[in-house]
């Protein structure tokens, strides 16, 4: 079982990442599980009306994890200049990046259980020179070096209640997106999705549906030629190497609870034909795992809501959702 704490980026210091930081330890500094935040100290201290009176800095994950129950411990990545909450900046960006790092290279050394990671606005990391679509992609490449069996990711997976949406396309333009669609793809994305149902979620034969990408899922090439294309023989693949898979289903149908009963995970083909459901189902509680890294990685189903930012008004539901779950699966992977 883990013995470290779980690492949390504070995202964006301009956004509700730090305000709901502080909501978090609130509603875990209890019973956990515990974790240690990942940002600049003055970003969370200016986050609550207790201010510097519950935080308190550390220099290591280990004294963070027995600093837990009476302060939320913060690994400090002190950041030049000013920020406004509400305001995004590229001034942050340095930090915000130094943060995933520091967290990622904790994570591969053993030192944290697993990464936790505050929403990110993109547009002020690309104006700072940033040149990853997003969390997903940076993180495959700072653990690209680190020892993983079986098929690597990443692979962004949405969960909600009983649902599980991967996703082979992520932030793509939806007219690029069928363009960007293969057989390769959908099977790389499916057998990420299966070992990591096993390894972090203790399904020993996960059942994987395929969902289609037009109305009634191309109606036999009368509406699409994508499923009769790629999917179905994406489908055939993934069960020739031993995976449950079946599809391609409607979108449309696909669900409902009582479709939901009849698998464990749905590989989706572009970003809203994910989210959407997985939002329609939880709002608040959504979480995004990354599949197929040799750390554990979990996020907030949401973003940097900057037009609440400073306010008090941001619910940290989703956070705390993803540090319990972040937790699970670090036990999960623990007990091999």
């Amino acid at each position: 079982m883990p013995s470290g704490p779980l690492a949390l980026t504070l995202g964006d210091p301009a956004g509700i990442g730090p305000e709901i930081a502080v909501k978090a330890w609130q509603a875990l500094k209890a019973k956990g599980p515990a974790f240690v935040a990942i940002g600049d100290i003055n970003a969370l201290t200016s986050a609550s009306a207790a201010g510097a009176s519950i935080v308190r800095r550390v220099m290591t994950p280990a004294e963070g994890l027995e600093a837990f129950k009476a302060a939320l411990p913060v690994l400090h990545v002190p950041m030049k200049g000013q920020v406004v909450a509400g305001q995004p900046s590229k001034a942050a960006a340095p930090m915000i990046i130094k943060s995933i790092e520091t967290a990622v290279g904790l994570a591969l050394s053993g030192a944290v259980a697993g990464v936790v990671t505050a929403p990110i606005a993109k547009a002020p990391l690309y104006a700072a020179g940033f040149k990853f679509p997003g969390h997903t992609e940076f993180l495959g490449e700072l653990t690209a070096g680190a020892a993983f069996e079986g098929v690597r990711g990443p692979v962004m997976m949405l969960t909600a209640k009983d649902l599980r949406c991967a996703l082979v396309t992520v932030h793509e333009p939806l007219g690029k997106a069928p363009s960007l669609l293969s057989v390769a793809k959908i099977v790389h994305a499916g057998q990420v999705t299966a070992q990591a149902l096993t390894r972090d979620f203790g399904i020993t034969r996960p059942r994987l549906a395929i969902a289609g990408l037009n109305p009634h899922a191309g109606e036999d090439g009368a509406l699409g030629r994508e499923e009769t294309d790629v999917v179905v023989p994406a489908v055939a693949k993934l069960q020739a190497a031993g995976i449950d898979a079946k599809g391609p289903y409607p979108a449309d149908t696909l669900f409902p609870a009582e479709m939901r009963a009849g698998y464990d995970a749905v590989v989706c083909l572009y970003h809203d034909q994910a989210l959407i459901p997985v939002k329609m189902l939880d709002f608040w509680g959504g979480v995004n795992v990354t599949l197929g890294l040799p750390i554990v990685r979990t996020s907030p189903d949401h973003g940097t809501a900057f037009d609440i930012a400073g306010r008090g008004l941001a619910r940290p539901d989703s956070l705390v959702a993803a540090i319990r779950l972040a937790d699970q699966i670090a036990k999960a992977r623990a007990k091999g």
